[in-house]
């Protein structure tokens, strides 16, 4: 204390000085100030109910910390808040996720006989979440198959017609690949034409749909050949990634960062809205 400190003070009311609130965004360089470590901004994340920040330094590795006091930016401190919320994906009053008008007071449809299938549960899961007010209007159920590999007999057990339609979403469908060949051939089978419609996207997995950007980062992580693909991006998310509980958390993370349509891939939303639009049609 300085001595022209001394004397009587008021101690009723002291002096606050707050630091200013910063939220976290991806590539600020930060510095914790307790241990010295300097870092860009690589991720955030929520663990055991608390938001940690992953710095990366200039040699390439990367210590995790709390989110709060402690770190300075530009040489000051600061503390550090999370992220702030995205206001451009957020759903506008009287829309649906999907960008559709909401139907106020509408009550779901009885389950009409036609069907989307999509291959696995997080396609089904991604689907519902922007989609799914649309579809309970509509009346149309999203069912994961699980795999394709056997979609002909699928498709036949069906037995689809003109008011029993269709609609199939298939991953990674390229030209020449194998679902390509799969999708090929149910197409060519009787009763096909004018009652299925299989479309797709070119990506990997439904994951690669969700916008690079909505998730922080700039693009997907590449994942070696030959190594399983979703192991391999949570590893690079530096997530836990050695169970199917780990597989199934690490989903959660992504598909809660989705908020509409707006934060999903056009080769996505085109696909699904085709369908929609097949199945719906008189």
């Amino acid at each position: 204390m300085q001595y022209q400190n001394w004397g009587p003070q008021e101690i009723a009311a002291p002096v606050r000085s707050e630091l200013p609130e910063v939220p976290v965004e991806r590539g600020m360089v930060i510095e914790d100030a307790q241990s010295g470590w300097v870092g860009a901004v690589t991720r955030v994340e929520k663990s055991g109910g608390m938001h940690v920040v992953a710095l990366e330094d200039r040699r390439g590795k990367s210590r995790s910390f709390k989110l709060g006091f402690g770190f300075l930016l530009e040489g000051q401190p600061i503390r550090l808040m999370p992220p702030a919320p995205r206001q451009n994906a957020a759903v506008p009053a009287g829309r649906t996720a999907s960008g559709s008008v909401s139907v106020a007071g509408q009550r779901a449809q009885v389950a009409k006989a036609s069907r989307i299938w999509v291959e696995g549960k997080h396609d089904a899961e991604l689907v519902e979440k922007v989609w799914g007010d649309d579809l309970r209007v509509e009346g149309i159920v999203v069912e994961p198959l699980h795999g394709i590999d056997d979609l002909a007999g699928a498709v036949a057990e069906f037995g689809p017609g003109p008011n029993r339609r269709l609609g199939i979403l298939v991953d990674h469908l390229v030209p020449d690949s194998k679902e390509w060949r799969i999708a090929a051939g149910v197409m060519a089978s009787k009763g096909a034409a004018g009652n299925v419609l299989i479309v797709g996207h070119p990506y990997v997995d439904v994951w690669q749909a969700i916008r690079p950007a909505v998730l922080g980062i700039e693009q997907w992580p590449v994942v070696p050949r030959g190594q399983d693909w979703k192991t391999g991006i949570l590893a690079a998310f530096g997530w836990p990634h050695a169970t199917k509980e780990d597989i199934g958390l690490g989903w959660q993370k992504l598909l809660g960062a989705v908020r509409s349509y707006a934060d999903l891939e056009a080769s996505l939303l085109g696909r699904v809205e085709e369908v929609i639009d097949f199945l719906t049609a008189p």
